[in-house]
Parts: C-alpha cells; sequence; structure tokens
C-alpha cells in the first residue's frame, strides 16, 4: 500500500493554477528547539520580507502548517526536522532582488545561531528561497528556482497545504500531485503534520 498524504483540502483546490508571480520560502529547523525557533522567526521573516519593499496585494501571507520530517542527506543520526512553508502569493511590483532577499534570509538564520559546517547538515534554522516571480538565477550563492524543490517532500508537503493545485515554477504538475508522486517511490515517509500551536495557528 502506497503512503498517503491528506493535504486537507477540496477535490476543486487541487486543479493546476499558473506558475506563481510571488514569493515562496521554506522553513526548517533539527537543533535546539525547532518548535520555539520556527513561532519565533515567524513575525521577523514577515518583517524582512516587508523591509525588503515587498507590498502586499490581497492575500497577503499564507503559511502553512508545521511537517515533522526525516533528515534527508547530511551526516547520520540527524534528529528530525520541524519543516513550514510561506507563500507571498499576490505582492504588488516591484518584486524585491531576490540577492536582498537572500541577504535577509540568511542574516536571519545567523540571529537564530545558524553554523554551516556541512552540506545538508543539522541547523537550528534553514530558510530557502524557493522562487522569486519567475526570476532564474544560478550562482555560487543563489539558484532560482530551488534546483531541489521538487524533489523534496519535506518542501512540496507544507507547500501542498497552502496551494495544491499551483505549479511551481519548471514544474507541470501542481504542488500536490507532485508530492504524490515522491510518495510512491518506495520507502518514501509521509511528512507528519503538527497541531497548531499558540503563535502557529495554522
Amino acid at each position: 500500500m502506497l503512503p498517503s498524504f491528506d493535504a486537507g483540502v477540496s477535490v476543486s483546490a487541487c486543479l493546476p493554477l499558473a506558475a506563481p508571480s510571488g514569493i515562496a520560502i521554506a522553513l526548517g529547523a533539527n537543533l535546539g528547539d525547532p518548535e520555539a525557533t520556527l513561532v519565533a522567526v515567524r513575525p521577523l521573516l514577515e518583517e524582512a520580507l516587508l523591509a525588503a519593499a515587498v507590498r502586499m496585494g490581497p492575500s497577503g501571507f499564507a503559511w502553512s502548517p508545521r511537517y515533522r520530517t526525516a533528515p534527508v542527506g547530511g551526516p547520520p543520526g540527524q534528529p528530525p526536522y520541524l519543516n513550514a512553508a510561506l507563500l507571498v502569493a499576490d505582492p504588488w511590483l516591484p518584486l524585491p532582488s531576490p540577492r536582498e532577499l537572500l541577504g535577509r534570509l540568511l542574516e536571519l538564520e545567523r540571529r537564530f545561531g545558524r553554523v554551516r559546517r556541512e552540506r545538508w547538515g543539522p541547523r537550528r534554522l534553514d530558510l530557502d528561497l524557493l522562487w522569486c516571480g519567475q526570476e532564474v538565477l544560478s550562482t555560487a550563492e543563489l539558484e532560482l528556482p530551488h534546483p531541489r524543490l521538487l524533489e523534496r517532500s519535506f518542501v512540496l508537503a507544507p507547500l501542498a497545504t497552502i496551494a495544491p493545485g499551483l505549479v511551481p515554477p519548471g514544474a507541470e504538475l501542481g504542488c500536490l500531485p507532485l508530492l504524490e508522486r515522491l510518495l510512491a517511490h518506495p520507502g518514501a515517509e509521509v511528512p507528519q503534520r503538527l497541531p497548531p500551536q499558540p503563535g502557529w495557528p495554522e
């Protein structure tokens, strides 16, 4: 029996939507107190986006629930991760510079004690810019869209809960079908959705 994922949405919400024009950011943590970290960084991330001149359209910030997921890659023996995603679906143009956004994300990581020692190693906070409008970049510091966006259930599960039919840049399917395709692989683990808590009502 294949693992199943319940995004908690209606069938109509899964209809394909056009590639996004806004911003998507993935959040993750598995050191210290990940639950407290995500709750604490949430308002700071909103402030950072507003400071980068993102002007909210009608939908503003769309936050996903939090998910507990197994580590992917990196050294063995890591604790599980808490993951979430933020969509800014309808910002008024112009969008901020992706490099400016990256700088603000890296500064938040440093404020929460992120130390980069090894690839895919454990971390107190990880903030990944998944896409910024239709920007396509490939530099040593930043690739857009995120090169592993379509390969990670811990990224797609939060996105599928917010916007199951949204087609990410470079994809042909919506977030929920993409996630279901990943979960059909042998040994796939379904991300565990966590209940709401103060500071994280989703």
